[in-house]
């Protein structure tokens, strides 16, 4: 039978079932997932500071029987207030580079209603240097002289 006087020719399908057709997107789901667990090459993670940086100058201004008002003016508003105690106000701070902590630090201010009592933590020497220093609870840490 000849195909001529307005007949059609019968319709193949004109993709025709490969058993290899399904496995190519699971393989592309493979290829995009591992980009996730080993990390995209060549993509540049940025350092994430989050928190309150709190300096040896800040807690050297900290005196005892200081205002709610006056500490938060000093350390700026503080990243933690417990609604169950009160009393307690956290000042964290992390540095972070995707997963990996680089640096992490934790200052701590205790009141007794309005009046600072105490205060304990890590605080950074100042902005630029990373250095800890631990700070005994209600002592001021020691002045430097400029002579």
């Amino acid at each position: 039978m000849r195909f001529s006087d307005g007949m059609m020719p019968p319709r193949y399908p004109k993709w025709k079932f490969n058993p290899m057709r399904p496995l190519i997107p699971l393989f592309l789901v493979a290829c995009l997932s591992a980009c996730g667990v080993i990390g995209f090459p060549g993509v540049y993670k940025i350092d994430v500071e989050q928190g309150n940086i709190v300096t040896q100058d800040q807690v050297a201004q900290l005196k005892p029987g200081m205002s709610r008002r006056q500490v938060q003016f000093i350390l700026g508003t503080p990243l933690l207030q417990d609604p169950f105690d009160q009393s307690r106000w956290d000042y964290p701070y992390s540095k972070r580079n995707g997963t990996k902590t680089l640096d992490e630090s934790r200052f701590t201010v205790y009141f007794d209603g309005d009046t600072l009592v105490s205060y304990e933590g890590n605080v950074e020497t100042s902005w630029d240097s990373r250095q800890d220093v631990e700070v005994e609870e209600g002592t001021p840490p020691p002045q430097e002289s400029d002579s």
